[in-house]
């Protein structure tokens, strides 16, 4: 799964620049094998305190380079 492999790692920015966490895994559509969703362990505080995961599902995404940047509410 190469696809996987090069978005596991990634951070993912919120729509103000900030980091919402990192991509631990990728969700994928079985009969087409497209990508549905990212799964996003939060990073910071939060993290320290609790173990959270988030589903982000790929539509809320505007830009996948170096960092995964997701939309605002101006791109919804």
């Amino acid at each position: 799964m190469r696809i996987k492999n090069e978005l596991c790692g990634k951070e993912v920015l919120d729509a103000d620049i900030q980091i919402a966490g990192k991509v631990i895994d990728v969700v994928m559509d079985k009969d087409t094998y497209e990508v549905t969703d990212l799964i996003v362990k939060k990073s910071g505080f939060s993290q320290q305190i609790k173990s959270s995961e988030d589903v982000v599902p790929i539509e809320l995404i505007k830009v996948i380079g170096d960092k995964i940047i997701l939309k605002g509410v101006d791109d919804i």
